[in-house]
């Protein structure tokens, strides 16, 4: 979730106070919010991890395949390459995909992981490591993704980045916010360094909801998990069964967005965040928005940040795009 409002969306490791001082403003915001970077505790990896094994959120499939169908492409239009950054690498199994269907694990390769997960970091790395490849040297950077970043270049050795960025997280950035980061991007690479971004594409509406309200209660208890995180690191005093999961198609600004409905009128006292809040019944904490794309959109959005188009594979079945290009 980018909300309009004039904090920025990072993601990374938040101290108590970080948490305490955007509860603190998010919520007394209209709409309410709560930014989607808290989404990721210890069970909200885990859960993120269970919505993409459903059959109803393809993104992590369907990327994965086109990964592994053009990996050897990929990896000969960034030669000579001696450095991966992931952006949020959840488990690792798309990044470890590319790496074995590009023959890469006989390179000599620097591999760089940065997520707001201490978790997803340490199964990223154990996945990455599982490919049993001496020529892999593997650093991990619990950090916001733009000074992970920063702190990958840092170490860089001669030749060029790849920098991936995928899952469609560049979704969760509204288009200010998302030319902002791609811009924060482009700024830490080097001329001729490269950018692999994916993407979802615009879909009929009811495919889309299906994704981010499931049958089976996963993403609802995703989004409510939330809550149990507020209430756990900030003592605040939330009835999680009194907030609705709520996934809605925003047609207009081609989002998906998430919000939890407050079932009745109710007080919730937040004493680490030194807030109490009266919510009404039927008032909403937006959480989250997904931006879904067309493919000239994607491409108009990188060249006007700094890239340069290199290729585009886009699987038209299941609506989902890969976008390669280089640093200008």
């Amino acid at each position: 979730m980018q909300p309009s409002a004039a904090r920025p969306k990072t993601a990374g490791p938040e101290p108590i106070d970080s948490l305490a001082g955007d509860v603190q403003y998010y919520l007394t915001l209209s709409p309410r919010q709560l930014p989607s970077r808290y989404l990721y505790d210890a069970l909200g990896s885990a859960l993120f991890e269970a919505i993409c094994e459903l059959p109803w959120y393809r993104i992590t499939k369907v990327e994965r395949a086109l990964l592994e169908r053009h990996a050897g492409e990929i990896f000969a239009r960034v030669d000579p390459l001696s450095m991966l950054v992931e952006l949020g690498p959840g488990s690792g199994d798309k990044l470890a995909a590319l790496i074995s269907a590009g023959g890469a694990r006989s390179r000599r390769l620097s591999v760089h992981l940065v997520d707001i997960s201490a978790a997803a970091l340490d199964l990223a790395t154990r996945t990455i490591t599982a490919l049993e490849s001496s020529d892999l040297a593997i650093v991990s950077h619990q950090a916001t993704y733009e000074s992970g970043l920063v702190e990958a270049m840092a170490r860089r050795q001669p030749g060029r980045a790849l920098t991936l960025f995928l899952g469609s997280n560049i979704g969760n950035f509204d288009p200010p916010g998302a030319d902002a980061f791609l811009r924060s991007v482009r700024a830490s690479l080097a001329i001729g360094d490269s950018l692999l971004l994916g993407t979802d594409m615009v879909k009929p509406e009811r495919e889309l909801l299906l994704a981010y309200d499931d049958p089976l209660g996963v993403t609802a208890a995703f989004n409510r998990n939330l809550l149990v995180r507020v209430n756990r690191e900030l003592g605040a005093d939330f009835d999680v069964n009194a907030f609705r999961h709520r996934a809605l198609w925003n047609a207009a600004a081609s989002r998906v967005e998430m919000h939890l409905v407050a079932a009745n009128a109710q007080r919730v006292r937040i004493p680490g965040a030194s807030l109490d809040v009266a919510f009404e019944e039927g008032e909403t904490i937006w959480t989250e928005s997904s931006y879904k794309y067309r493919p000239e959109d994607v491409q108009r959005m990188l060249e006007r940040t700094g890239f340069s188009r290199v290729a585009q594979w886009v699987d038209e079945a299941d609506g989902f795009a890969l976008t390669l290009v280089t640093a200008l």
